[in-house]
């Protein structure tokens, strides 16, 4: 690698991904991932931040964390789940009288009361309950049935975090989020429709989990119009960061996004794999980034990318 200009940045360095306040659990959450991604946040100032698959928000919050966001719009089409993220930011003392309610009652017959909650969700869509099925779920894994049932089954060796500890993670996350824009809707208008001084982070369902008998999500993503969408937000100069399938040789996680749209792609190596761990696997989690090119001019070229997120060009070729 060449040697630092004045305008390269060395990586962001965080205080470690527990340095970041996590409302409720959910696996896949890139707080693991947070450094890296910060490192491309544009310098100059608060950025505004669109996160249009917003799940646990882990981005936004550590954004919000360490002063690199300013203004904040989250959206996801899970409805319950945005629902969640309104009564964090909106009402926690409540949110966290009603699930230590809920914890203290379990306890009679905590197998039991999983499934009744999870009946009752499925009824109401109530975003209280689903925040207690997510602190008792397999590895905060959720799942949910072709109709859009959540049909993920309790870890029953725990009864999920207690109180205690929701109160804290809720009641942080609640005053880092303050002032949030939250919506219900499909991705595609927040993305391609982005001002050009805002950055949109996006984490959508991975293609090994969409049009799967065992989803994952309430909405699968298809690659296809989501490679014409990302096309149109490149050609209205949208600064955006997409975290996306790893490709392995068997391309088991899905294909890369084409060449032709003309994205800084870089792999980053996060950790152990949970979904490796789930399956009795022993791997490590390597994620892979596409920058668009607004970004990377933002950025001053490609050569700034990889001194802040410190990894070396030479490394790339062997992960393809």
């Amino acid at each position: 690698m060449t040697s630092l200009t004045a305008a390269r940045r060395e990586p962001w360095k965080t205080d470690g991904p527990r340095s970041v306040p996590q409302a409720f659990p959910y696996q896949g959450s890139k707080r693991a991932l947070s450094a890296q991604i910060l490192s491309l946040f544009p310098d100059g100032g608060p950025t505004r931040l669109i996160e249009p698959f917003a799940g646990s928000a882990a981005i936004s919050v550590a954004a919000r964390r360490y002063g690199l966001a300013g203004d904040v719009s989250l959206s996801d089409v899970n409805g319950p789940l945005m629902g969640l993220w309104q009564r964090i930011i909106d009402d926690p003392e409540g949110l966290v009288d009603d699930y230590s309610r809920m914890w203290t009652e379990q306890q009679e017959d905590a197998r039991a009361y999983f499934l009744q909650v999870r009946d009752d969700f499925n009824r109401s869509q109530d975003p209280t309950l689903l925040l207690y099925l997510l602190c008792r779920v397999v590895k905060a894994a959720v799942r949910y049935t072709k109709n859009g049932a959540f049909n993920q089954s309790a870890d029953h060796r725990r009864l999920g975090a207690k109180p205690s500890n929701i109160k804290q993670r809720v009641f942080e996350a609640s005053r880092l989020m303050q002032g949030t824009e939250l919506h219900s809707e499909s991705y595609e208008p927040f993305l391609v429709d982005a001002p050009r001084d805002a950055l949109v982070y996006m984490d959508p369902p991975y293609q090994g989990t969409t049009d799967v008998p065992d989803s994952r999500y309430l909405m699968g993503l298809r690659r296809e119009p989501f490679v014409e969408t990302l096309q149109r937000a490149v050609d209205n100069q949208v600064s955006f960061i997409v975290s996306y399938d790893v490709v392995r040789d068997d391309n088991k996680y899905g294909l890369k996004l084409p060449d032709e749209l003309g994205l800084t792609h870089r792999h980053v190596v996060v950790g152990v794999s949970s979904q490796a761990t789930l399956s009795g696997r022993s791997e490590m989690s390597i994620e892979s980034l596409y920058i668009s090119p607004a970004l990377v001019q933002r950025l001053g070229g490609e050569d700034n990318i990889d001194a802040r997120i410190d990894v070396e060009p030479a490394d790339q070729a062997s992960l393809f």
